[in-house]
């Protein structure tokens, strides 16, 4: 299964739940409900590049290979040791306290995260 791809978030499923954890002030997750996040994922066999684009600007990539240990990033800018498997056509990985699994369903790219008894599942449409 190849990942390659640009996707714009479509829907997602509990993010208030997830925003609330960390106990965010209500406007910013309302603001959160608006933002457009388009992934792109480059696959060369088993080395990728996952690429998140924020609106403002921001970006956040990390690069990985399949099966070895990598460093990677969070949003906030929280750097960590992980890796992720191939498990049944999905990406896998357990990070600290988070535990995710990606995979392409006809043209969407779901995702779907716990961390800390949440589950937060985005959708993306695939945009190329």
């Amino acid at each position: 299964m190849t990942f390659n791809g640009k996707y714009e978030m479509e829907s997602e499923k509990n993010y208030d739940e997830l925003m609330n954890m960390p106990g965010l002030p209500s406007d910013a997750i309302e603001k959160g409900h608006n933002f457009k996040i388009v992934m792109e994922v480059q696959q060369d066999r088993q080395n990728f590049t996952w690429s998140q684009h924020y609106p403002g600007g921001h970006s956040m990539t990390n690069k990985f290979i399949i099966g070895k240990e990598c460093d990677m990033e969070t949003m906030g800018g929280k750097k960590f040791k992980a890796t992720v498997q191939i498990k049944g056509g999905k990406l896998v990985a357990d990070f600290p306290n988070y535990h995710q699994t990606s995979e392409i369903m006809g043209d969407k790219l779901v995702e779907i995260s716990t961390i800390g008894g949440v589950t937060y599942e985005p959708v993306y449409k695939r945009l190329a």
